[in-house]
């Protein structure tokens, strides 16, 4: 995409900006499952807001921050294709899909389904959780209220993402870990249709915190009923956005 003037001077940098976080990540990647781990990146790319809705994808940059060959820059995209977190258009190119209504609705579904479940079988499975399991979200908590007082609103839709990551990860379950994988990548593709992400995201952060204490207290019919309205809440923002461009 080329837009002009300033505006493109600032996708321009934010572009250049996001190769180089993709190249540091590479970095720290050992060379096993080179597909995997590419798409891994690009899929975290999409999830931390790096890649926005339209966004169209490089072979000739990705293979070279990415340190692999085409071919196996094409397996990557062909497994993001498949989990429809890029679009292949013919004769154009490969790009980030820009996503409609009813997928709103969709992913909230299953983000209900999900996270409320997670919570509800905590009180059977692990009633007694150790505090230990719980200092990922009191960072991912701290992340967003710190992001905030900066003025970093993408950095707390970043801490977000990460928190309600590491709310379904106390299921230990690697089947609903790669599954959150997929569905808060595409989560993050919905929340650009806000243009401010301070309206997006700052009534959540109160809100995290407050189911955090909940867990710290093992009131987890409460986190989870909580936790309901809260993802009730949060769809309805969406929808009311999607509507109103």
């Amino acid at each position: 995409m080329s837009t002009g003037g300033a505006e493109g001077t600032e996708q321009g940098t934010a572009r250049q900006a996001w190769l180089r976080t993709v190249a540091a990540d590479v970095a720290r990647l050992d060379r096993s499952s080179s597909a995997e781990r590419a798409a891994d990146i690009l899929r975290r790319s999409i999830t931390e807001g790096a890649l926005p809705p339209g966004a169209q994808l490089s072979e000739i940059e990705l293979t070279e921050v990415l340190e692999v060959s085409r071919n196996t820059l094409r397996e990557a995209f062909r497994l993001l294709t498949h989990e429809g977190l890029l679009v292949y258009k013919l004769h154009r190119g490969v790009f980030v899909p820009e996503l409609e209504e009813r997928d709103v609705v969709d992913l909230y579904r299953l983000r209900r389904v999900l996270e409320v479940d997670v919570i509800r079988g905590l009180a059977e499975r692990d009633p007694e959780l150790p505090a230990s399991r719980l200092e990922p979200l009191h960072d991912d908590v701290e992340a967003a209220e710190v992001a905030a007082l900066a003025d970093r609103w993408p950095a707390v839709g970043t801490a977000n993402m990460r928190f309600h990551e590491h709310l379904i990860g106390l299921a230990d379950s690697a089947r609903m870990d790669a599954m959150t994988g997929r569905l808060l990548a595409e989560l993050r593709l919905l929340f650009h249709v806000i243009a401010t992400p301070r309206e997006l995201h700052e009534p959540y952060i109160v809100r995290n915190r407050g189911l955090l204490e909940l867990l710290e207290t093992r009131k987890y019919e409460q986190a989870a009923v909580d936790l309901h309205q809260y993802l009730l809440d949060s769809e309805q923002g969406i929808l009311e956005a999607f509507r109103a461009r």
